[in-house]
């Protein structure tokens, strides 16, 4: 009976400090008045945080520097989304993002993935998952459909995002949906910046063939005029068999392929192998799916991959 009063005592004594917490500010507000936004993965953490400036408090449900497709939720993650202003998500991606969402019904929830316009994997992206070896229990939860949702490794398309999600953050905000609307412009202006950049920089190369870890590169190479090939297809956690290994290897060959592109959240031990028997260099190409390096926003990390690409491809 003591256990059960204390646990009463304890139980209202943490109760009365949320209470007049909650008086303070309404439940889609950070405590100084900031808009909370809850974002499902990084590229939309900073779309968020470069458009609402300092109007929004912005958190990401993938920690950093962990890997986006194998997001689970939990309990307190949900009540998250339930309580957030606005949420930020890709449809198909994340499914316990999407569970999640369908479970809270948010009020001000942006699915990305019209404005990003996502379109079906390269033919043949996916036609040696089959091959691998996994079971399909093995690959649950990592199912994108037949859709590519690696968009935002197109500048020019994570641009268009930019503009949804200014408006989105007015619908959230009214009062401040003028400051929206100027970050979503100036945040597009910046991206397209960078696209040029990119057609710039990769316009004269002696070859336009990357060869990559997995297949996330597909908008980069339909917007720069390249071609992926992939050890992996969109899942990064597919082991590719030793028929593919011997495919890409072939390639490279034909391609003139100098290196072989590795990432920072993808073990490298695979493409390294396969890149010490062809005697090649390998350089890491980040998809940018998470923030590696808190000191390097999405960007820099960009810029970053062009110099990597301009190298890597010998481009003039």
């Amino acid at each position: 009976m003591k256990r059960r009063l204390l646990s009463g005592a304890v139980a209202l004594a943490v109760a009365l400090p949320l209470a007049a917490c909650s008086a303070d500010a309404a439940p889609d507000r950070s405590p100084d008045g900031k808009l909370e936004v809850l974002a499902a993965f990084y590229p939309l953490q900073y779309l968020a945080q470069e458009v609402g400036g300092e109007h929004v408090e912005v958190s990401s449900l993938t920690p950093a520097g962990a890997e986006p497709h194998d997001l689970e939720l939990s309990p307190n993650d949900v009540t998250r989304l339930s309580g957030a202003g606005a949420v930020l998500y890709l449809s198909g991606f994340q499914p316990a993002v999407d569970d999640a969402v369908a479970q809270t019904e948010p009020e001000h929830a942006l699915d990305v993935a019209g404005s990003a316009d996502l379109h079906a994997a390269e033919d043949g992206e996916d036609d040696h998952a089959a091959e691998e070896d996994h079971t399909a229990e093995d690959h649950a939860g990592h199912d994108h459909g037949n859709l590519d949702p690696h968009f935002w490794l197109d500048p020019a398309r994570l641009a268009r995002v930019a503009e949804a999600v200014g408006e989105e953050l007015g619908a959230a905000d009214p009062d401040n949906a003028d400051a929206y609307a100027a970050g979503a412009a100036d945040v597009r202006e910046r991206l397209l910046g960078l696209d040029a950049a990119y057609r710039e920089g990769l316009a004269q190369c002696q070859t336009r063939t990357i060869v990559v870890a997995h297949e996330a590169y597909g908008y980069l190479a339909e917007a720069y005029d390249l071609t992926q090939v992939g050890l992996a297809g969109l899942d990064p956690e597919t082991e590719p068999s030793p028929a593919r290994l011997r495919e890409v290897a072939e390639v490279a060959r034909e391609a003139g392929t100098t290196t072989i592109f590795t990432e920072s959240l993808v073990n490298p031990e695979v493409a390294q192998t396969l890149a010490d028997d062809l005697g090649l260099a390998t350089a890491v190409l980040d998809p940018v799916e998470a923030q590696a390096d808190p000191d390097a926003d999405y960007a820099d990390v960009m810029t970053s991959n062009l110099t990597t690409l301009r190298s890597a491809l010998e481009c003039a």
